[in-house]
């Protein structure tokens, strides 16, 4: 989706600590779920700090099957995948939700998962299925978010300025100290614009990456400080008018009162990015783990994915919020990369890009 968030916004709603957990549903009741107590009927999700559900939504799940849902935020999801991978001979949860198409084949080649994908999925989320048939099988797609470079129209036209449209715009002069971007390294959106590089320039990537940084981009740490600090249409008081973000932001800027948003999305320059879930190896209640996968694909929950974690749903079917219908449209192209080349080459891609951004 979505952070953004670390993975795509900032979380309004749910939990949103990564030192404690939170449970959410109604008291368990007797009847489904495997087990009578009240431990044995909680459902463990390992997730990034972006997980968020309204308490409507948890407590269908809960009337439903009797099982809780307690929720571990732990970072962003390379955080999250590498915790899992650690941790994988004892497993923190019972499932994960988060693991992105970036980031999944580290953790089916790490033997993180078991092999368990959704019967009940919607027909279109075949769509968002890894390649690889082993992914495949182990993790069923949720959403997904086109990260993408969004600009302040609303800066623009005050400046009476022409806004950048393309990546090559991003490197030239008249936008110099304009562009601020989460770091690969630390940001799954600061990772997928690199991926977006890596397929726009090839190996000619380190030298657009050169050009970026000589025309003074600036670097953060995740999303909330780029988005929320330094863009200017972010609601602080920051001074770059273009931001990496999401194809979903521009209705979240819609001002009080107003109709149209003051952001837009440039949608030449979108990554797609897709979250999974799948029930851990080892899962003390792997059957409360695929009732939740299977309530995860229920359209009551895809519909309360927008609002709530900024994604859009798998299911085609779902409807969208009224503004998301009009301002929130996906990328008809995104750029991709196979997530078998990410896999062999993502650690010497950000050496590399590492390199280039502080030299």
């Amino acid at each position: 989706m979505h952070i953004h968030r670390t993975l795509a916004v900032t979380v309004t709603l749910g939990c949103v600590s990564a030192l404690a957990a939170c449970s959410v549903g109604g008291p368990a009741e007797d009847g489904g779920g495997s087990g009578g107590s009240a431990s044995a009927k909680t459902v463990v999700v390992a997730t990034h700090d972006s997980w968020a559900m309204s308490k409507s939504v948890m407590r269908q799940f809960t009337e439903q099957t009797g099982y809780h849902v307690r929720i571990e935020p732990n970072g962003d999801v390379g955080q999250l995948t590498n915790k899992l991978v650690l941790t994988k001979g004892s497993p923190i949860a019972d499932m994960a939700y988060g693991i992105d198409n970036t980031f999944a084949s580290r953790a089916v080649d790490q033997g993180v998962l078991a092999d368990y994908t959704s019967p009940r999925a919607p027909a279109s989320a075949s769509a968002y299925a890894l390649s690889d048939p082993a992914e495949a099988k182990q993790l069923t797609p949720v959403d997904y978010g086109d990260v993408c470079v969004n600009v302040d129209d609303a800066w623009f036209r005050r400046h009476r300025t022409a806004p950048p449209r393309t990546l090559d715009d991003l490197t030239k002069p008249r936008y110099r100290g304009l562009f601020v971007t989460p770091g690969a390294s630390t940001s799954s959106p600061g990772l997928a614009f690199l991926l977006t590089t890596i397929a726009r320039y090839g190996d000619r990537w380190p030298s657009y990456w050169k050009r970026l940084m000589a025309n003074g981009t600036r670097i953060t740490s995740g999303w909330s400080d780029a988005y929320e600090v330094d863009f200017t249409g972010g609601g602080g008081h920051g001074d770059r008018p273009v931001v990496l973000s999401y194809a979903s932001s521009p209705p979240f800027t819609i001002p009080k009162g107003g109709t149209r948003p003051t952001t837009s999305a440039l949608l030449d320059t979108c990554f797609r990015q897709v979250e999974y879930a799948g029930v851990l190896k080892g899962a003390h209640d792997p059957a409360g783990a695929k009732a939740f996968i299977d309530f995860m694909q229920s359209r009551a929950f895809q519909e309360a994915l927008p609002d709530n974690m900024y994604v859009y749903p798998v299911d085609r079917q779902a409807k969208l919020p009224a503004t998301w219908a009009r301002f929130a449209a996906t990328a008809r192209k995104p750029w991709s990369v196979p997530p078998a080349q990410i896999a062999r080459h993502r650690d010497a891609w950000l050496r590399e890009w590492s390199d280039v951004t502080t030299s």
